[in-house]
């Protein structure tokens, strides 16, 4: 499995004969560049998360890639003329070899005045390779089997306290930071050593767009 992280939430991820690019948002830079994709999976409807802006000429220049977003975002994305499928959490779909599962199906809480929206969190699995988790705005899903973990490392609605006893509730053995736009470089530097010393979880870095290897 070869992931790329193209910033904040945004992932490529090539299993198998697939790629399948996850959560294209508005912190996310070079993703509107990519071809071949098989499918683009989006996790909910925050602009972080997908940028309707540049998600129509992604999708052009990738004619045959599916299009699934958690059920409220694909509404709203139908909406705007842009073809989409829902993905349902519990529910699996197999596109290229890739088994692609949603996972949970709340947005964590940002405040209690601040109404809750859809998040579906994403396992990707290929025989033979490991499988990815990449969760998107919630903790609350802990899906068993986990090799690799995309962890959400800054946000409003995120202490890393909760961080933490999430890596280690997963349990997978290495993983990657995500959700870290918000974060200048020494902040990052200080939540990713905590999820390293405390989660235990094997966090690789990668420098710019340089694809990770597990």
């Amino acid at each position: 499995m070869r992931i790329t992280h193209y910033g904040h939430s945004c992932l490529l991820v090539e299993t198998g004969a697939a790629r399948v690019l996850l959560d294209p948002g508005t912190f996310s830079h070079g993703f509107e560049e990519l071809e071949g994709l098989d499918a683009v999976v989006v996790t909910h409807s925050h602009p972080d998360h997908v940028d309707v802006e540049r998600l129509p000429a992604l999708l052009e220049a990738n004619d045959g890639a599916v299009l699934r977003a958690e059920p409220a975002t694909a509404t709203s994305l139908t909406e705007s003329g842009i073809e989409v499928a829902p993905l349902h959490a519990g529910e699996s779909v197999e596109v290229a070899g890739v088994r692609i599962t949603g996972a949970g199906g709340r947005h964590a809480v940002i405040h209690a005045d601040v109404p809750r929206i859809g998040n579906v969190g994403v396992l990707l699995a290929t025989e033979g390779e490991p499988t990815l988790f990449h969760p998107g705005d919630s903790y609350e899903a802990v899906p068993a089997g986990v090799d690799v973990l995309a962890v959400p490392l800054s946000a409003p609605w995120a202490a890393l306290k909760e961080t933490v006893d999430f890596v280690r509730a997963v349990g997978a053995s290495a993983g990657l930071v995500i959700h870290d736009g918000l974060l200048a470089a020494p902040g990052r530097a200080v939540y990713g050593n905590q999820v390293r010393a405390l989660g235990g979880l094997d966090v690789r870095e990668s420098e710019g767009t340089t694809p990770l290897e597990f």
